[in-house]
């Protein structure tokens, strides 16, 4: 166990305080339709949704850079959109947060990712995805490099964010990677499948147990298959840590040539855990970034994914109730 004194935690806290974070990665726009299901399409034997609402809200790596802004923090976020709707409506919440928006760059070759949820009487009826999962062509990949080589002396840490949507290329990636390690910069990594290899030399790399058991080709049952899967991965990618996910399993921390480190999981009830690797991403390079070692952070960032579990949908955790549940627990 992690033992975070009240007066460590105020100081952590204090340095969450305006620390600038680049998000790099695949931006995404969810979207919400909401209504009742009253009779059956004459047109086919699907249910009619008559709309009552609908809202929207970031998705992939936009929710990482607002899940930045609540927790303190100035995200630069990096990535790309469509010249479409979708597109305007991602710029016109971009616009509302007031996050800034110099490193999203328009794609009039692809269009903005957006993933559209139908739900009805409470049931989510549908999900309709529009993407694509093709490569940035060179000339994209050179303004988002350009971007970065312009801002990095600027940030406290970047995040690779990675949904396999096509922004995170195999050069992009090693360019980036090397770019950060020249200039010092905390880097740490949400991966998916592809390249997964590729995120090698990092500060920290976060997989779930899913995406570790998919690249390493075994399942991860027992706690030896948790320490056999965690050392393997930082073996292979030289990160100086591994942070491994299990679910209701809670955390593994892995470091060379140290014990690693297990923390069980903080959600007291489970209601929904979309976005919850969202959060734990961007609260464990906060709290890097504002001081803590890898277990503080780790511990801070357990806590913050299992307090987005007890929330219904994506949402972000703000500072305060982070820190004022963490502290609960120690009076």
């Amino acid at each position: 166990m992690v033992d975070l004194s009240i007066k460590r935690l105020d100081i952590l806290k204090s340095g969450f305080k305006d620390r600038k974070i680049a998000v790099i990665g695949d931006m995404m726009l969810d979207c919400y339709f909401w209504g009742d299901v009253k009779r059956i399409s004459p047109e086919a034997p699907v249910p009619v949704v008559e709309v009552e609402s609908e809202f929207y809200r970031f998705g992939g790596a936009a929710n990482v850079a607002l899940n930045i802004l609540k927790l303190g923090g100035s995200p630069y976020p990096v990535g790309v959109i469509g010249y479409d709707n979708y597109g305007t409506i991602f710029s016109s919440l971009i616009n509302e947060t007031d996050i800034y928006d110099k490193g999203i760059f328009i794609d009039e070759s692809r269009p903005t990712t957006a993933k559209t949820r139908v739900i009805a009487d409470n049931q989510h009826v549908v999900r309709i995805d529009k993407e694509s999962k093709l490569y940035l062509n060179r000339e994209m990949q050179n303004k988002l490099l350009k971007f970065i080589e312009a801002n990095i002396r600027e940030f406290d840490g970047i995040i690779l964010q990675d949904y396999n949507k096509g922004v995170l290329t195999p050069s992009l990636i090693e360019k980036i990677i090397a770019l950060a390690n020249k200039h010092k910069k905390l880097i740490t990594v949400d991966p998916k499948f592809n390249n997964f290899f590729l995120y090698k030399n990092v500060t920290v790399i976060k997989p779930n147990r899913k995406e570790a058991e998919d690249v390493l080709g075994f399942k991860i049952k027992t706690d030896d298959d948790v320490s056999t899967a965690g050392r393997k991965l930082l073996s292979k990618l030289n990160a100086k840590n591994v942070l491994l996910t299990l679910g209701e399993g809670g955390i593994a921390v892995f470091q060379n040539n140290k014990e690693e480190r297990r923390m069980p999981t903080k959600a007291r009830k489970v209601a929904d855990v979309s976005g919850a690797g969202d959060t734990v991403i961007s609260t464990l390079t906060m709290a890097l970034a504002a001081g803590a070692n890898i277990f503080e952070a780790s511990y801070l960032a357990n806590y913050a994914g299992g307090l987005v579990c007890e929330e219904v949908g994506i949402v972000p955790i703000e500072i305060n109730k982070l820190f004022e549940t963490v502290l609960e627990e120690k009076v």
